[in-house]
């Protein structure tokens, strides 16, 4: 079944990995039936959601589309009536999921791909009972599933080709980054590394060498950050200076030799894990998982878009799925907009990491909300990411801010955008924050963009369909009362009221 038909998904196992793959794909907006024995699986899914709004709403900022649907199955054949994936998240249990694998061939539609969430079972093993095995893929996420991109996919024996592209391509719909195993091998590529990371680990807490946090500190202050952009191997070969890695090989290979590794794993006795327990409770301090897992999942957006800025590794990946949102946006001009008022294109809603020390919405978050207002402004036009690979943009060149009233979490913000004058080649635009609740004005953004040739990084006129519509829009809105506060910068108004001093 092709991936841009999908609208329904059906998940089998509600825990950690089945409520993380749930936000995803809720976020991408399909409707997700879920089946779990558990009865407080709905709770867990729900926390877990909460937790992917918050992340999802900082990380692709008005690009969201609207939210699937989530409804839980009295059975697995109620849960996959309709669905057009199933991705099966079950304990790692291999008797288990042969059982469940082969009741859902039998539901099925033979076209239907089966992804099974298994982080080390062979699909070979795991399709030995179903009729139809060339649909059973592994399609192994990590945790949190909404947040970090890598699945591994792995075919068994009797897997076809077309069931590990299709799966593929539906992953890739969701903003998630495809590693093919080439060959079955236990625990597959990533956890196999991750393996030999813990148990070397597990060894230096069992001869007392260091804690765990120690051995954290020796991951996130050192090799963690040059894992995340450039990985192990590219890393070393930047090691071998100029002559690369061959060099680095000649000069470190004897190493290899030598005893500093044991990757066979320590026994894990009483004493051990008593031991490791203690230190991972000194180590939390206190704090609890869920505020653990908040902490988590604000770091792993800054880190996203501290990526995404550069456009490698995860970055590129969300930069990429961003794009594909961008695309995906319906076309305002097909709505029933007045182009003779301010046009409403653009809302948002004040998140906990917009909030600074005073408990109000930081200074640089209102220049996101504007440039969020700007580009839906840009995409109303027709001037939006196919525009832009095309060869030409907009430019904001100048932009001025004012703070009319605090905002504080959770408010729900809509902005209304007039565009005030310009020509080809500028766009002279005026952006009023309001209030989503009762229009009480919160700011306003005056803002003036050069229209650019990308290649010859100079500002040229607009052009076809999206200067057609420019002039459209600014002959239906020259009308239009100037904005007040529009042409006015700092301390050029007569009179202002206290609360537009506030930083906000």
């Amino acid at each position: 079944m092709a991936s841009e038909t999908i609208r329904r998904v059906a998940l089998i196992g509600g825990g950690v990995i089945g409520a993380g793959w749930a936000a995803r794909f809720l976020l991408n907006g399909l409707d997700v039936v879920m089946f779990d024995l558990d009865p407080e699986a709905e709770r867990k899914v729900a926390t877990v959601l909460d937790s992917a709004r918050v992340a999802w709403a900082a990380l692709y900022p008005g690009l969201l589309p609207a939210e699937g649907r989530l409804s839980f199955a009295g059975s697995i054949a109620e849960a996959v009536k309709g669905a057009g994936f199933v991705q099966e998240s079950l304990p790692e249990r291999e008797d288990l999921k042969r059982r469940v694998l082969a009741e859902l061939d039998a539901l099925l539609p033979p076209e239907v791909v089966i992804g099974s969430s298994t982080s080390g079972l062979l699909p070979t093993s795991l399709q030995s009972d179903m009729a139809h095995p060339e649909r059973l893929v592994v399609g192994h996420p990590f945790n949190p599933v909404y947040l970090l991109p890598l699945v591994e996919i792995c075919g068994g024996a009797r897997t076809s080709d077309a069931a590990k592209a299709a799966a593929a391509e539906l992953y890739e719909r969701i903003g998630m980054q495809v590693l093919h195993v080439r060959k079955e091998i236990d625990g597959f590529i990533a956890d196999r590394l991750l393996e030999a990371v813990w148990r070397e680990g597990l060894w230096l807490i069992n001869d007392g060498i260091a804690t765990t946090a120690e051995l954290d500190d020796a991951i996130r202050f050192g090799a963690g950050l040059r894992w995340s952009f450039m990985g192990t191997f590219l890393t070393y070969r930047l090691a071998g200076g100029e002559a690369g890695m061959r060099h680095f090989l000649d000069q470190f290979g004897p190493a290899l030799k030598l005893p500093w590794t044991k990757l066979e794993a320590p026994e894990l006795t009483d004493s051990l894990a008593d031991r490791i327990a203690v230190q991972s409770d000194e180590q939390a301090d206190g704090v609890s998982i869920r505020d653990l897992e908040r902490l988590r999942d604000k770091a792993l957006v800054s880190v996203l878009q501290g990526l995404r800025a550069t456009d490698v590794g995860a970055g590129a990946t969300l930069e990429r799925h961003m794009q594909q949102l961008r695309r995906a946006l319906p076309e305002p001009v097909s709505a029933p907009v007045d182009e003779a008022a301010p046009l409403r294109l653009h809302r948002a809603a004040v998140l906990p990491e917009w909030i600074d020390y005073n408990g109000h919405m930081t200074e640089h978050r209102y220049l996101q909300v504007f440039g969020d207002a700007t580009d839906a402004l840009l995409g109303y036009i027709g001037a939006g990411a196919d525009y832009v690979a095309g060869g030409h943009s907009f430019y904001t060149v100048e932009t001025h801010i004012r703070h009319l009233q605090e905002v504080k979490l959770g408010v729900p913000l809509t902005v209304e955008t007039q565009v005030i004058g310009g020509d080809a080649k500028r766009l002279h635009v005026f952006h009023s924050l309001f209030a989503a609740a009762n229009g009480d004005p919160l700011a306003t953004a005056e803002q003036m963009l050069l229209h650019v040739d990308n290649a010859a990084s100079r500002a040229v006129p607009a052009q076809g369909d999206v200067l057609a519509r420019l002039d459209r829009l600014r002959l239906a809105q020259a009308g239009l009362a100037p904005p007040e506060g529009a042409g006015r910068s700092i301390g050029a108004r007569s009179s202002a009221p206290a609360s537009e001093s506030s930083r906000g």
